[in-house]
């Protein structure tokens, strides 16, 4: 068996052993589902070549504003980041993307890839929601407060609506003791 068709088996494999939703997108190419907590979901793009497995993985679409905030920050994060690092396409949505030799794709390879996968993208989504859609989410949360919508899943940004003790104080509130 190559070595191509190895990794292709063994990413079947494990997907199937951590009930992982993977979805075949052509020959020894797969689409692997990983669920989040800030992004509720990210697709893992894995394609077996015939000497490196590539990934993929979307993270979110061009930002609105702050853009080279946004693209520091992200190049600031690849220096510490494990096997895959944070990239831009031609029109400047952002995806995880990596390459690695298929010699060295074991079960725990495997793992740790996807496991990094799912850890930046998940990790980095609300900081990178507040740098690039700021705006758009202080837009959306007032609306909802003036109709008296729910901003539950607007939870991760209540802390850009609090005032500062320096604005309370400014206001006419005091500032905590």
């Amino acid at each position: 068996m190559s070595a191509r068709s190895q990794v292709a088996a063994l990413i079947e494999s494990v997907c199937a052993e951590r009930e992982l939703a993977v979805e075949s997108t052509g020959e020894a190419s797969y689409a692997v589902t990983l669920p989040g907590t800030h992004k509720l979901k990210t697709i893992c793009n894995l394609v077996v070549g015939e000497h490196a497995l590539r990934i993929e993985a979307f993270v979110m679409r061009q930002p609105d504003e702050r853009r080279e905030e946004l693209w520091a920050w992200l190049l600031q994060r690849n220096a510490r980041m494990y096997a895959v690092s944070f990239s831009i396409d031609a029109v400047g949505d952002v995806y995880l993307t990596g390459r690695v030799n298929l010699a060295g794709v074991d079960e725990d390879e495997l793992d740790r890839l996807l496991g990094s996968v799912l850890t930046y993208a998940d990790e980095s989504f609300d900081t990178m929601l507040e740098i690039g859609f700021g705006s758009a989410i202080r837009r959306e949360w007032e609306w909802r407060v003036k109709r008296g919508e729910s901003t539950a899943n607007l939870a991760a940004f209540a802390h850009l609506f609090e005032p500062s003790p320096a604005g309370r104080a400014a206001a006419g509130g005091s500032e905590p003791s």
